[in-house]
């Protein structure tokens, strides 16, 4: 298996974005599998003809959502899904339920809202 990614420069979408977006629902999906070991930021900016930096902030922002994990000199790796998935809902939540309580919602709107964007999300 080997990563594939298409950059679109036309694209409303920064590249950076299509990269951590491509590489994220590739892992999700399990085309690539746990433990996968990603070129380097370097390596991969030259075969997609982007900037390094453009590559190193999609790396650290899927690192930041758990989808990669970056273990010193040995590599960058996809990281546990199911972990990754579940750190990133629980930050996101108690994102939200700091946000909601600071703004003086009560428990029931909040999750009211809640609600409502699931709904929202889900009814595609």
């Amino acid at each position: 298996m080997t990563l594939q990614i298409d950059i679109d420069h036309g694209a409303a979408a920064a590249p950076y974005e299509q990269l951590r977006a491509q590489i994220s629902a590739q892992a999700r999906s399990g085309v690539l599998p746990v433990g996968y070991r990603l070129p380097t930021v370097r390596g991969l900016a030259e075969t997609l003809g982007l900037a390094a930096n453009t590559v190193a902030k999609a790396y650290r922002a899927l690192e930041a959502d758990g989808v990669i994990e970056t273990r010193g000199r040995n590599g960058t790796f996809v990281a546990p899904a199911r972990d990754a998935a579940a750190r990133g809902a629980a930050t996101a939540a108690q994102l939200y339920a700091d946000t909601v309580r600071r703004l003086g919602l009560g428990e029931g709107a909040a999750l009211g809202a809640v609600r409502d964007a699931l709904r929202a999300a889900y009814s595609d």
